[in-house]
């Protein structure tokens, strides 16, 4: 009889979900400047976390476009500046800038696209922001990134 009790308990802890850790998140954006969330927590299992944004409004990326950018919090708004100094073609992004983590290219209405990072980037206790950095979106379009798990 315990035989049969161990092996059907063995069998109940086997047919138990793994509980493996989220290492993705999809974010929306659209035509009235928001995303539809304001925090994103990384977990610190995950080696490389990867962002999806979708654009779910109409507009064309030159007049309503939309990114997704991550930087230290502290490093947000000098992001957001310089990268408007450099463009549409360049995702609105400063080519080559250290102060930027991870970011997707500028997508407009029905558009998607995808950035992954390696999250040893990210350090416990610093405090990171997300946001689009199209000209005059960085200050409304933002929300956290917490490193967690």
């Amino acid at each position: 009889m315990f035989a049969k009790v161990a092996f059907a308990a063995v069998l109940s802890v086997m047919s138990l979900p793994v509980l493996a850790a989220n290492c993705e998140a999809t974010i929306e954006g659209n035509d009235a400047m928001q995303f539809n969330t304001k925090e994103i927590t990384v977990d610190k299992s995950c080696p490389k976390f990867t962002v999806h944004l979708k654009h779910v409004g109409k507009l064309p990326k030159a007049a309503m476009g939309h990114n997704w950018v991550l930087s230290k919090t502290a490093d947000k708004q000098g992001v957001a500046t310089d990268g408007m100094t450099a463009g549409l073609d360049k995702d609105y992004v400063k080519p080559e800038d250290a102060r930027v983590i991870a970011h997707t290219k500028v997508i407009g209405g029905g558009e998607s696209d995808s950035v992954t990072f390696d999250t040893s980037k990210l350090a416990a206790g610093e405090a990171y922001s997300f946001f689009c950095s199209f000209p005059g979106h960085w200050a409304i379009m933002t929300g956290t990134v917490k490193l967690g798990g």
